[in-house]
């Protein structure tokens, strides 16, 4: 039986699983799947690398599924399928990792005290993924079991990219800027590493542009600013979250609004961004059919602030050899790529039209001084390489 590694990502009202064969050290795509609808009405599938489809069955009464519930219904389909009797580890994307966590981590009753104390720092995020851990802790018993951070690779900020101006105090108490989107920016790296290895020895710039979104300096593989700080809502705006806000629009919201903490939560987290400035979807895919004009005014300010985080960014690495463009958005509007990038030659920046409507994985032209890529993000993979790492087998790719 071939060695399986799975991986999971627990949302608030999702469970979303990777399978990779793992033998010999070299990961192969499996499958991949989710359940959503947790705490409400359950939904899944599960694709496999073969491009057969599974809808998962949820039987009567599962309106009050939760996390425990999902893992059962995952863990039927891996012991139909043949999978089960592989497993031989299991990784868990982790949102925070607080100042001290800065590489994955075999999970056990010491890890999982010290990331439940870390829940203040992301509680819409961390208290959803140790569900996720505790399920699969009961769902596979005494296999090796590891946490991925997604703040880990941050952790190499300079003080000035980490702190904010306020009272030491509370940059000693874990009041800092952490960053996320760490995986997807660690198999980004890895990737260009191969692909052009001068240039990732270089000052890059990677945009993850989705329904989550930010943007991530790099000098040499290490991570020297991101556009996120404490928490996922600071930065680029998102497809229900706001992005960078003057602190001052809340104590406006407290004060004459009324508003509570989460009520501002809810605001800034599920109305905002995209979605709340269009006041259509947060799906730019429909934005970008829209003949709304609040649908083109979204879409322009998200590209203003990609443009005005680009040569920000570039600033505290002192200018840039590589732009990266990932994630749904990135790897897949060419509208979105040109916008941004169209008069910025300045930088050092000149689109091949041509290569960039088509995707290409390099999307600069030739006499462009700064190499253009596009390229596909795999946080799952890098989830699984991590997980082998960890419990003792290297993966080679």
């Amino acid at each position: 039986m071939s060695k399986i590694v799975l991986t999971f990502n627990a949302g608030s009202s999702s469970l979303k699983f990777a399978a990779f064969g793992a033998d010999n050290g070299v990961l192969n795509h499996l499958a991949a799947g989710q359940v959503e609808g947790i705490g409400a009405t359950p939904k899944g599938s599960v694709k496999r690398a073969t491009g057969e489809k599974t809808e998962f069955a949820f039987g009567p009464g599962a309106g009050g599924l939760d996390h425990r519930a999902a893992m059962k219904v995952i863990l039927g389909w891996l012991t139909d399928i043949g999978y089960a009797r592989g497993i031989v580890a299991v990784g868990h994307r982790v949102v925070h990792g607080g100042p001290d966590l800065v590489q994955p981590i075999l999970i056990d009753e010491a890890a999982i005290a010290k990331l439940q104390k870390l829940i203040p720092l992301a509680p819409l995020h961390q208290p959803h993924n140790l569900s996720g851990i505790a399920a699969a802790i009961e769902a596979f018993p005494g296999t090796p079991q590891v946490a991925c951070f997604d703040t880990a690779f941050h952790r190499s900020h300079p003080f000035v990219s980490d702190t904010f101006a306020l009272p030491r105090s509370y940059y000693d108490e874990g009041v800092r800027r952490y960053g996320f989107h760490g995986l997807s920016y660690e198999y980004i790296l890895r990737t260009l590493k191969k692909m052009a290895p001068q240039i990732a020895r270089e000052d890059v710039i990677v945009a993850h542009l989705g329904n989550g979104a930010s943007m991530c300096a790099v000098k040499n593989g290490r991570s020297i600013a991101s556009t996120m700080g404490f928490t996922a809502l600071d930065g680029l705006p998102m497809g229900t979250r706001c992005g960078q806000l003057d602190p001052g629009v809340l104590l406006y919201l407290m004060a004459e609004k009324k508003m509570d903490a989460q009520q501002i939560s809810d605001l800034l987290y599920k109305e905002s961004g995209l979605k709340g400035m269009s006041g259509l979807s947060q799906d730019m895919r429909e934005l970008e059919a829209s003949d709304s004009p609040r649908a083109k005014e979204a879409i322009d300010y998200f590209v203003h602030r990609i443009r005005r985080e680009l040569a920000g960014l570039a600033a505290t690495v002192d200018g840039v050899e590589g732009v990266v463009f990932t994630g749904g958005i990135g790897e897949h509007s060419a509208r979105i790529r040109k916008a941004v990038l169209t008069g910025m030659e300045w930088m050092g920046l000149v689109l091949d039209d041509e290569a960039n409507e088509a995707s290409a994985q390099i999307i600069s032209a030739k006499a462009s001084p700064t190499a253009i890529f596009v390229i596909p993000t795999d946080e799952e993979r890098m989830i699984a390489r991590h997980t082998l790492e960890v419990t003792g087998d290297r993966p080679a790719t």
